[in-house]
């Protein structure tokens, strides 16, 4: 998956388009289905864009990456500035870091989609792992996007 623009910026271009979507669904039928709409949406965005990224680690069908080959795609998320990660372990088998800064999260509240930006943002992670590697399991306790003054991102390989 090559990006002629940032994943910032293609995310920007995503929250606007949803936020139509959002807003339309939000009117017929509540918040409730919104949320339940928006979220389905993206988790099957992710999937996708998690195995469109699963190339960008050379491995064949038969070959799943590791978390050194994700390590590796990091640097995609942060252009722009748009993540500060304080990386803790990088291994084939684990990767834990903490995002201090997040210009997600900052993005989607300038947009008028704070109240939603988890759905948009947060929401892909869990799922990118099931495209990317089905063996990818991630555990995060926290979000910027829900008030904290960190996301924990702790990745690991099921064996």
């Amino acid at each position: 998956m090559s990006h002629s623009i940032s994943i910032l910026e293609l995310r920007r271009i995503e929250a606007t388009i949803l936020k139509d979507v959002y807003d339309t669904v939000l009117e017929l039928h509540g918040a409730k289905e919104a949320e339940k709409i928006v979220a389905a949406s993206v988790k099957k965005s992710a999937i996708a864009q998690g195995k469109s990224m699963r190339s960008l680690a050379k491995k064949t069908d038969a070959q799943h990456p590791d978390l050194e080959d994700f390590a590796n795609l990091i640097p995609l998320w942060e252009v722009d500035g748009a993540l500060e990660i304080e990386m803790l372990h990088s291994s084939k088998d684990r990767l834990q870091f903490n995002i201090r800064h997040c210009k997600y999260a900052q993005m989607y509240k300038e947009m008028g989609l704070g109240e939603i930006g988890h759905l948009l943002s947060c929401n892909r992670d869990a799922a990118f792992c099931i495209g990317y590697n089905p063996d990818m399991e991630l555990t995060r306790t926290q979000t910027i996007m829900k008030g904290a003054k960190f996301c924990d991102f702790r990745y690991k390989l099921r064996a």
